[in-house]
């Protein structure tokens, strides 16, 4: 039977083809750049990643060496054994690195690609990173992630456990990029702010925040950020109490906990809620309700009169 002949084609390889490799970014965005290089010039190509990243995509075990006629290798430094094993098996094809960091010009990694396109190498000038150049990006929603697993004080009613398995599972499959929050405060420790205004900061730039804690959605609605709140006390604690004192209804109970009721509040919170929640700062700036400290003085005064 006569089979119809395949057109050879390219392969894009990169770290993020190995299967103990890791994809950044930088190098995925790297990729969409000469993506689009090749598309534009009319040419064939495929994609070798790495199982861990893409478990559902073309794997390098995968792949039939006489397939591809061509190798281009794009962005990361160019040493070590699985590059060297890449110009072994695709000893037949031409390869191209691009992108790339030379480190040693004498490498084998580096000596067994027919023409390396570096962006950095001794005695030469660099060039500017693929990613620099690649495809603009639409923009994704940019969620802070507070949440607490402490709070023993509620004993039996605790569902904290259950409440950040789940939200943490379900924000997993948002389009989104998630930044994880503490408010615990920490002048030691880099990685958490050491003030509250350098946290302020930080809900200020933010699109929205998920939160199981009473401060988490507090200080949120104080810099005019949405918050989609989530009560883990079975039965509704603190946090119940707060979204009903500030008027905030993006309140998901621990017991009514589950994709479709986060999805509601979420797409609420990222349109309806940005108004909303700029409507609770003005009014938590202007003093419109009542918090303990206005009832302050007088208790102090009874407390010295009625002794």
């Amino acid at each position: 039977m006569h089979r119809e002949r395949q057109e050879p084609r390219i392969l894009l390889t990169g770290w993020f083809s190995f299967p103990d490799g890791e994809a950044t970014a930088g190098d995925v965005l790297a990729l969409n750049r000469v993506e689009e290089t090749l598309r534009h010039a009319g040419l064939a190509y495929d994609i070798a990643w790495s199982p861990g990243f893409r478990p559902g995509g073309l794997h390098l075990d995968d792949c039939r060496p006489g397939r591809y006629d061509q190798l281009v290798f794009v962005c990361g430094p160019l040493h070590g054994p699985q590059i060297e094993e890449l110009h072994r098996r695709f000893a037949h094809c031409l390869r191209i690195a691009v992108g790339t960091s030379v480190i040693d010009p004498d490498s084998p990694a580096v000596t067994g690609f027919h023409r390396v396109l570096a962006r950095d190498a001794p005695a030469a000038g660099p060039a500017w990173d693929l990613a620099a150049r690649a495809p603009a990006l639409p923009a994704r929603p940019v969620a802070g992630v507070v949440l607490t697993h402490g709070q023993h004080e509620y004993g039996s009613a605790r569902r904290h456990g259950l409440v950040a398995r789940e939200v943490t599972d379900w924000l997993h499959g948002k389009d989104c990029a998630r930044l994880e929050l503490e408010t615990r405060l920490d002048v030691h420790d880099w990685r958490l702010c050491a003030t509250p205004a350098q946290l302020q900061s930080v809900l200020d730039r933010l699109d929205l925040v998920v939160t199981d804690r009473l401060h988490g959605m507090v200080l949120a609605l104080r810099a005019g950020t949405p918050a989609l709140a989530v009560d883990p006390v079975e039965g509704g604690a603190k946090v119940t109490a707060q979204a009903r004192a500030c008027g905030w209804p993006a309140l998901v109970p621990a017991e009514r906990l589950g994709a479709a009721e986060l999805d509601r509040w979420w797409d609420w919170c990222l349109t309806s809620g940005r108004v909303a929640a700029r409507r609770v700062r003005d009014e938590f700036a202007e003093g419109a309700g009542r918090d303990g400290a206005d009832a302050l003085p007088a208790a102090l005064q009874q407390g010295r009169t009625g002794r």
